[in-house]
């Protein structure tokens, strides 16, 4: 193609280029020492004024997620695709590469190869391109166009073709010559240089078009590669010419014949190996999280991102954070296991499919350290659209598991009635605390549109009557779920000490009528015992952790360590943990929470429970926990705990509360709970729950038993209006 510059301005660059290379030669002819000097008092002289990212510099990295082994790659995080490694875990050859391709008087020269400079003006002078550049001043202009620190403008100035810009460029490179050893600026070069493909630095690079670590890569590939760097997008095998990266790596093979670094046998063998490429994308993002029926981790990344987003170790703001995750290099090693999230995934699944539109979140934690070990539900975490127009089905980035932004969470029923409990052995009451429980009890709460009524009042009854009602304490007023029981027991004690208990246990009110009520009108809550305030899986399951950990609050986490690029660890992560209850209270609370699974408390006083297939399930091992089931059954729920592990459930519909789940969900729920916890403790020692003291438990005591009425006969004694409620109702 002709030229399009004119006369004049060909004239010009002859001229500028015969002035520089006189220059050039001016100072070639200079006597070795006095060069030497010259050179050397710049460089101290220029160190002193170099910009902070030549310094240390602080390219961008990409950020590891892995779950709690420290092996399995969750995901990554990046805005460039690089990863820093030392040169000592890059293969020899694809050192001898680079220099052979890029800078062949690499070890000869100070960061500025006259020779090289001299060969390509006079290149330029005739009209041809030719490369100057030495590696160390490619290295200054690589760091300075990726510093972070740097507006968009200044890092384009970094590549300007000017002869300021260019002087600049040998001045740096001087400088950095004078402190840097010539291994240290080869492996800067290394882990900054642009291959291609997305790909930054030769380890990115080496995954992306091998699948490999650059230890592992052999000649041919190692000068494939090499060969990228003069014009990566034209080059890429993947992405650009094959032929051309080809005949590209024969010239890099050539170049290290002419180095020494290879004999002209090894060049020949290498060029004759036939180009079997590998990409690997690498993932980038929690939508890029493994997402089968073995995996869903996109929700348990999400819930990891949103944390790291209010870490101050991380950034003043939200902004600074995020970038620090997509840029800082950080290795993280969560606390996903994979093992008992593929449970969760699978019981989730097993439930309702993904296209189904109900879902059922399920949350796993570690009681004493807040631990979170999976976080699972039947959705894809996705961005992609949804056919039906609903937002969370079946493709979701909305939180369903542990809440935050649009959701609010799901009415868990009666697994509130543990805060009831708490509360009132916590002010006074023994476990033995009795009541005559009736079908319906009127309380001094005034009803809401909708409610059972006795005379204007709120009137809860109880699902079951034959089975509920009567003499009952904690352990089977607990165990048989009796709504009247626990409706007596809160008035006892006061509501809004129950709320409170529930808020010190890690209950978040996220919908603004709850926390609204919650802040103004506790003690007139009186439903609250029965579930209604909506809840997500983690925040249930880590509730009860607090109990099975006997008192021990610890925030949820989903990390175990986070380690900076220097190897330095970040204090974040470590269990953050608090006294809330007294010990003695919590082991009260788990006596009573062994009579719904099915299995007996220290003192023998269970009779009876709505989830007693998890004894089976776990084989007799000591376990504890509580169903819930919302009015109507629009929400189905169940939360079991040993003293390792706590596990919540709850089906619903999230993008339709008023789709009832209904009740015959809820025996697979408990179910698929039950199974969690048994991958969970699989392998593990079998402990057993402490016994609460004599003086909590309080002594039980029987009134003469009054004849039982049949079914019928309760069910004619109620009105219309609690029939009705009834007949949507479960404990």
């Amino acid at each position: 193609m002709p030229s399009s510059r004119t006369p004049l301005s060909r004239l010009f660059t002859v001229l500028l280029a015969g002035v520089l290379v006189g220059l050039a030669v001016a100072v070639a002819a200079l006597p070795g020492n006095l060069l030497l000097g010259l050179t050397a008092r710049s460089a101290l002289e220029a160190y002193a004024d170099l910009p902070a990212a030549l310094r240390t510099p602080a390219t961008p990295q990409r950020s590891y997620l892995y779950a709690n082994d420290g092996t399995t790659l969750i995901t990554t995080f990046y805005d460039v695709n690089r990863t820093d490694v030392p040169l000592t875990e890059i293969a020899p050859v694809m050192r001898q590469a680079i220099v052979a391709a890029e800078d062949r008087r690499f070890y000869e020269h100070g960061g500025v190869d006259l020779r090289g400079m001299l060969r390509a003006l006079v290149a330029t002078a005739d009209g041809s391109t030719q490369g100057g550049s030495t590696l160390t001043m490619q290295y200054v202009r690589n760091v300075l166009k990726n510093d972070p620190s740097l507006s968009a403008e200044e890092r384009a100035a970094a590549t300007e073709q000017t002869v300021g810009r260019k002087l600049q460029e040998i001045r740096y490179a001087a400088a950095l010559e004078d402190r840097l050893s010539k291994d240290e600026i080869l492996n800067g070069y290394l882990n900054i240089a642009y291959f291609g493909s997305g790909a930054y630095g030769v380890a990115a690079a080496s995954q992306r078009y091998f699948a490999k670590p650059p230890a592992e890569l052999t000649l041919a590939e190692a000068a494939l590669l090499a060969g990228l760097v003069q014009s990566p997008d034209q080059y890429s095998p993947i992405d650009g010419d094959a032929d051309a990266a080809l005949n590209r790596r024969s010239y890099v093979l050539d170049s290290m014949v002419t180095t020494g670094a290879i004999t002209v046998e090894q060049a020949d063998r290498a060029k004759a190996e036939e180009l079997i490429l590998n990409p690997t994308g690498q993932p980038n993002g929690c939508t890029a999280a493994p997402n089968g029926d073995d995996t869903g981790w996109g929700f348990f990344c999400d819930y990891l991102r949103r944390w790291w987003l209010e870490q101050p170790a991380f950034g003043a703001t939200a902004e600074e954070r995020e970038q620090a995750l997509r840029r800082g290099g950080y290795t993280v090693v969560t606390t996903l296991d994979p093992d008992v999230q593929a449970t969760a995934q699978r019981q989730a699944t097993a439930v309702y499919d993904y296209d189904n539109k109900r879902a059922l979140p399920i949350a796993a934690v570690e009681p004493g350290t807040g631990k979170v070990l999976a976080l699972a539900v039947n959705r894809h975490y996705s961005l992609a659209a949804n056919p039906d127009g609903q937002d969370n089905h079946p493709h979701t980035v909305n939180q369903l598991v542990a809440g935050g932004g649009s959701v609010e969470g799901y009415q868990a029923g009666s697994t509130f009635k543990l805060f009831t409990m708490l509360a009132a052995l916590e002010n006074g009451r023994t476990l033995a605390t009795g009541f005559d429980a009736p079908s319906r009890l009127p309380t001094r709460y005034p009803a809401d549109p909708g409610d059972a009524t006795c005379d204007g009042r709120w009137c809860p009854a109880n699902a079951n009557p034959a089975w509920m009602d009567g003499y009952r304490m904690m352990w089977d007023g607990f165990g048989r779920s009796v709504n009247t029981y626990f409706v007596w027991l809160a008035e006892q004690v006061g509501q809004d000490k129950v709320v409170e208990m529930a808020q010190r246990l890690g209950i978040t009110f996220r919908a603004e009528a709850d926390a609204t009520f919650a802040e103004n009108n506790a003690a007139d809550w009186g439903s609250f015992t029965l579930g209604v305030a909506a809840t997500t899986p983690l925040d249930l399951a880590n509730a009860y952790a607090t109990v099975a950990a006997e008192g021990l609050y610890c925030a949820p986490t989903p990390v175990l360590s986070v380690t900076a690029p220097n190897g330095d660890r970040v204090p974040v992560g470590d269990p953050s943990c608090r006294r809330v209850l007294d010990a003695d209270v919590a082991r009260a609370a788990t006596d009573a929470a062994r009579c719904p699974v099915g299995q007996q408390s220290s003192y023998g006083q269970c009779n009876g429970g709505t989830a007693t297939a998890v004894n089976r399930i776990l084989d007799g091992r000591p376990v504890a926990g509580k169903t819930g089931s919302s009015e109507r059954a629009a929400t189905e729920s169940f939360v079991g705990f040993t003293p390792q592990v706590a596990v919540a459930g709850i089906a619903a519909n999230p993008d339709d509360p008023s789709d009832s789940v209904g009740a015959a969900v809820q025996a697979r729920v408990i179910t698929g709970v039950a199974e969690v916890i048994s991958t969970a403790v699989e392998g593990q020692e079998v402990r057993r729950f402490t016994p609460p003291s004599r003086e909590l438990a309080g002594e039980p005591r029987r009134p003469t038993p009054r004849p039982t009425p049949t079914t019928e006969d309760r069910q004619n004694s109620l009105p219309n209006d609690v029939m009705r409620w009834l007949q949507g109702r479960r404990g």
